[in-house]
């Protein structure tokens, strides 16, 4: 008898590492936003994709708001095309991070994902700015 997370059995290891490898070009995380942050090596545009009102009640520091729905070209034009953008939404709950990450690269954009968004920004412990910063 399998449990339902054997009744799949897992990939082989070079297929496994090959996935998890590939993973970090497309995502980092909360704790790496932070230390870029505290260390002032910030090579990143971080975008918190939610609404500016949600933003305005608690943000990372340092994020620019941009609601996923106003990502365009002409908002990108202030940025050289090798801008390293990182978004995030609420949280794992959430899919406007995804789908701020899909209006990038459809620009052409490099783009990365903090994984957890805001929540899991909060879980770690790190401070919440509230306010604008559009």
């Amino acid at each position: 008898m399998s449990s339902q997370v054997s009744t799949i059995p897992a990939a082989p290891s070079a297929q496994a590492l090959a996935h998890f490898e590939e993973a970090f070009a497309f995502e980092t995380d909360c704790w790496d936003v932070h230390d870029a942050f505290a260390r002032g090596v910030v090579d990143f545009v971080l975008l918190d994709v939610r609404s500016h009102e949600l933003h305005e009640r608690g943000h990372v520091p340092g994020a620019l708001s941009l609601p996923h729905g106003k990502i365009t070209e002409g908002k990108m034009a202030a940025y050289p095309m090798d801008t390293l953008f990182v978004v995030y939404c609420a949280g794992p709950h959430c899919n406007g991070a995804h789908r701020g990450a899909v209006r990038l690269a459809r620009l052409g954009r490099p783009v990365k994902l903090m994984i957890g968004g805001l929540t899991g920004w909060i879980d770690e412990g790190f401070e919440v700015a509230t306010g604008s910063s559009a």
